[in-house]
């Protein structure tokens, strides 16, 4: 069967190794295991993108600037879900090269522990006071309405949401991102037609975005339970790995581990996540037009990030499995040319949206006083992008290492010491009282800081990454070692 997206990626990283750039052996292992990971971020992107189209379509520019205030919390626990898993890939990788079975699943089940104590008290939080939460973003009074209803159901859906990102990277870690390809993009798939239904025929607004959205979740985790018990599933096949849940289910040092490797990466999605909050309530000052536009150009972004979601976990993986043999040599190389392979389809991607960036816009809003702006915010969102290519490219390795807490220093110096401050001098432009007459500074305040957020960021990592402490850094939480051997 064609694979249309594989001979995408073959084509574009075989012409870079007729440059001399990558080798072509790897650049096939590297899209082999990056393809599907990236049909599932297209997916999942599309599925969010849909929502705010869908959305914005049966409700008005207000219930998108209220999803939009409602989307940082849920994409908070999705980002301390996404970190803990980002311990959980590390492990398993070099846990799986190495052949420790009994290790590699005290690894998952340890994964799973840490990220339910941490995202159950966080749902409830979100369950409890969600119109005080959203209150605290933006103003409006319908969109904040229309936030709190879509933050209280979508809660119940975020310690299942986190257990699948362990699934998947469980998998991944393991060689095999067909599985988690196939079972999220297909939840995203019953997402988007269980929406369709509940906004457009039974009419239940944001509520039934949110509702979709905890569905399709559940089915996902249910088929990830059934396969790691089971070691395969109906039409989905086999599992490369079995997890035993029998006692026990973690050991101190497993604790420790997981802990270790994945705090700096929670607090690198946190600083990510968290940074949406006071840059929301920034951009609520120029009105809700702009936060509309705003809300629509991070979600085109989102989307155009999908290969991030291959690439870096596939730099993770097969790296951490190099690394679990112990030939650092090997696993060097796969960083550096993973790294121009990934980056080199960001561009790619990045300049089709460009060229196409008021057709984009159109699929989310037809007002034509609010497209030209729409378009700018995507063209903008069509350069912060690349960046982001070369910070997860970079990321990859240090993930799979366990040198995790530079990815963290460069997400907080991105957007607390660069961009929200340049966003926030923009706001100070914005006249009074008429907050939606905004001034061209103000707006181009908005557009850097998009740019910065993604700049800075890449930037160190890429540093931490080339300065090469990594690769001795994994040496102490190798199958065969210990800290301190």
């Amino acid at each position: 069967m064609p694979n249309p997206l594989r001979w995408l990626l073959l084509s574009i990283g075989f012409l870079l190794a007729r440059a001399g750039v990558v080798d072509r052996e790897r650049v096939v292992r590297t899209t082999d295991l990056a393809w599907p990971r990236i049909v599932t971020g297209i997916a999942r992107m599309s599925k969010s993108a849909a929502d705010v189209a869908m959305v914005g379509i049966a409700l008005g520019p207000a219930a998108i600037a209220g999803v939009g205030f409602a989307t940082p919390f849920w994409a908070l626990a999705f980002g301390i879900g996404g970190g803990v898993a980002g311990a959980t890939i590390g492990l398993v990788s070099q846990r799986f090269s190495a052949g420790a079975t009994e290790d590699l699943s005290l690894a998952v089940t340890t994964s799973a522990l840490v990220v339910v104590a941490i995202t159950v008290p966080l749902a409830a939080l979100f369950w409890l006071v969600p119109a005080e939460l959203i209150g605290l973003v933006g103003d409006d009074a319908a969109s904040v309405s229309y936030g709190a209803d879509y933050l209280r159901v979508v809660s119940l859906g975020v310690p299942v949401a986190a257990l699948n990102l362990i699934g998947s990277r469980t998998l991944v870690g393991a060689d095999d991102a067909w599985t988690p390809m196939a079972l999220r993009a297909g939840g995203a798939v019953v997402n988007v037609a269980v929406n369709a239904v509940l906004l457009f025929v039974l009419e239940l607004g944001v509520v039934g975005a949110a509702i979709g959205t905890v569905l399709a979740n559940v089915l996902v985790l249910a088929a990830f339970v059934g396969g790691f018990a089971f070691g395969r599933l109906p039409v989905i096949g086999e599992f490369p790995v079995r997890i035993d849940v029998s006692r026990p289910y973690t050991t101190l040092e497993d604790v420790r581990n997981v802990i270790e490797i994945g705090t700096p990466l929670v607090f690198t999605n946190v600083a990510r996540r968290g940074a949406q909050f006071p840059m929301l309530a920034i951009v609520a000052l120029f009105g809700p037009n702009v936060v509309a536009a705003y809300v629509v150009a991070r979600r085109v972004r989102d989307l155009m990030d999908t290969p991030g979601w291959g690439f870096s976990l596939a730099s993770s993986s097969l790296v951490g499995q190099e690394l679990g043999t112990g030939d650092e040599g090997d696993a060097d190389t796969y960083g550096w040319e993973v790294l121009w392979f990934g980056t080199a389809v960001y561009c790619c991607s990045a300049a089709l949206v460009l060229v196409s960036a008021e057709r984009v816009g159109q699929l989310f809003v037809d007002d034509p006083d609010i497209l030209p702006l729409v378009t700018t915010f995507i063209v903008v969102a069509c350069v912060s992008v690349v960046f982001r290519g070369i910070s997860g490219g970079a990321t990859g390795p240090l993930r799979a290492s366990g040198d995790t807490r530079w990815p963290f220093y460069g997400q907080v110096l991105g957007l607390y010491a660069f961009a929200l401050p340049v966003a926030a001098l923009g706001a100070v432009a914005v006249p009074l009282p008429g907050l939606e007459a905004v001034t061209p500074l103000g707006i181009g305040a908005l557009y850097a800081a998009l740019i910065l957020e993604t700049l800075v960021p890449a930037a160190v990592t890429y540093y931490r990454f080339a300065a090469g402490h990594w690769k001795a850094i994994s040496r102490g939480y190798r199958p065969d070692s210990s800290p301190g051997d």
